[in-house]
């Protein structure tokens, strides 16, 4: 697979998470792409959380980073007013703040896919009216 892609807290997880339903699937997405995935701090931040319980979490995700596997692109004071606009948008899905800032990013790199697991991202919009092109396991 080819092009920038855009990672969701679900699958940083799901790929350092043995027992995780999607582990394996999102083992074989992280291995076709190319380049590092971007991020924003508010998934990284979920990411550390739940991976909190897992041994050697903390460790293999900060690892990702260090390698250049998994890189922040993304400057939630330049984007605040576009990022707050989305979360108040869709108070009543509702969205995280960092589903918010996945949608930002795709709206930023516009020819980027989002890795995720969360459904959510179906229904939410780019630009008012775009779909989001996913990566995502159904």
């Amino acid at each position: 697979m080819a092009g920038l892609v855009l990672a969701d807290t679900g699958p940083l997880v799901a790929s350092l998470r043995l027992r995780d339903r999607h582990h394996g699937w999102t083992r074989t997405q992280l291995a076709s792409l190319r380049g590092p995935l971007l991020t924003c701090e508010a998934v990284l931040s979920e990411a550390f959380f739940l991976l909190q319980t897992v041994p050697k979490g903390h460790d293999s995700l900060a690892a990702l980073i260090d390698r250049g596997v998994l890189e922040v692109r993304f400057d939630f004071q330049d984007e605040r007013d576009a990022t707050l606009r989305l979360l108040r948008k869709y108070s009543d899905t509702p969205m995280s703040i960092a589903d918010a800032c996945m949608v930002r990013m795709s709206e930023i790199h516009r020819d980027a896919s989002l890795l995720t697991l969360d459904q959510d991202f179906v229904a939410y919009r780019r630009n008012g009216r775009e779909r989001i092109p996913l990566i995502a396991p159904w």
